[in-house]
């Protein structure tokens, strides 16, 4: 009994590490997407706000909008080809909105 208890709990501690690392990973993909962006010397940046506003002009014409607000995130992208699309975090909740 005291076996397979030992055995349960390696096998959860190992788990919640993968997880966990998993999670990340992934956050820092999309950081370091944003400061890709940021960092291209052709891209035009404007920060406002301490850094709560950030917008993103690219030459080919797509435009990259951030704002955070309290626990709120909103991040709005018009695309060249006029396409747009939304992403609204709000604690829990994430709605995403796609125009063609």
């Amino acid at each position: 009994m005291k076996n397979l208890f030992v055995n349960a709990l390696l096998v959860l501690s190992i788990s919640i590490g993968l997880t966990s690392c998993r999670n990340a990973e992934a956050e820092e993909d999309e950081s370091s997407e944003i400061e890709q962006l940021m960092n291209d010397p052709e891209n035009e940046v404007e920060i406002k706000d301490n850094g709560d506003k950030i917008k993103i002009e690219t030459p080919e014409g797509t435009e990259v909008k951030i704002k955070k607000d309290g626990d709120e995130y909103k991040q709005k992208i018009d695309r060249a080809d006029g396409s747009e699309s939304k992403v609204k975090v709000d604690g829990d909740e994430v709605k995403v909105k796609t125009d063609n």
